[in-house]
């Protein structure tokens, strides 16, 4: 199976990808984990990293096509590793994913040209790049006043030694990048038809009734018993 966990910065992607990590070890689950983009790793990485520090230009000063191309490039030459990753294991989870190229970069754009960018990197990514497509992604949806705050938590990054990148520097940005992130979970869900594999998308709030940011371990316990995933590792 191959998991995709997406959200802004600062959801808690790989707090709950190590979470989850450690639930499906301790089941006996053969289960490996791999976060893009992978920094240090691939040469796209590197040029992303560029981007992200701003050397390319503000958000809206580099063209979409080629930051999304960047990200799905490193997609690309990670094709082989990945592929030997599924094939070696019963579980594989991806701290994001194809869903975060859209997402990032379709808030970029007004709502008239989303829909022609979405088809263009998917035929990138699914179709030219011939990456496998996720069995199931899962939306953390954190709001974007907790997401910002837990990015003021993180630790040094290698990409960068300012305390947030471009992405995360903008808070308006990612309230929208939240929004496209919505609309393709809602998207999905609405055209699911109830086959064997179920929703395509769940969407986790990682936060309790008020409003509090449950714990990780919580999270990761809710998400493991949750039909949608156990119904495709387990059968």
């Amino acid at each position: 199976m191959l998991l995709a966990i997406e959200g802004i910065d600062g959801a808690g992607k790989g707090t709950l990808c190590r979470e989850l990590l450690a639930l499906a070890e301790g089941a006996g689950v053969r289960a490996a984990a791999l976060s893009f983009p992978r920094y240090e790793q691939t040469q796209f990485a590197d040029l992303i990293g560029r981007y992200l520090r701003g050397e390319m230009g503000a958000i809206d000063q580099v063209p979409v096509r080629y930051a999304a191309l960047l990200y799905g490039g490193d997609r690309f030459e990670s094709r082989d590793h990945l592929m030997a990753l599924i094939a070696d294991h019963d579980l594989v989870i991806l701290d994001r994913y194809v869903a975060s190229n859209i997402a990032y970069n379709a808030a970029k754009l007004p709502l008239a040209e989303r829909a022609a960018l979405i088809t263009w990197i998917e035929q990138l990514e699914y179709g030219l790049f011939d990456l496998p497509r996720p069995d199931l992604t899962l939306l953390l949806a954190t709001s974007t006043a907790l997401a910002d705050r837990l990015v003021g938590e993180k630790a040094a990054r290698s990409y960068t030694q300012a305390t947030r990148d471009l992405h995360e520097a903008d808070r308006d940005f990612l309230s929208v990048v939240a929004e496209v992130y919505g609309e393709l979970a809602a998207a999905d869900m609405a055209d699911m038809t109830g086959g064997e594999g179920g929703a395509a998308w769940l969407r986790v709030d990682p936060t309790d009734d008020a409003g509090r940011l449950r714990p990780p371990s919580d999270i990761a316990a809710t998400v493991w018993r949750h039909p949608s995933l156990s119904k495709l590792i387990f059968r």
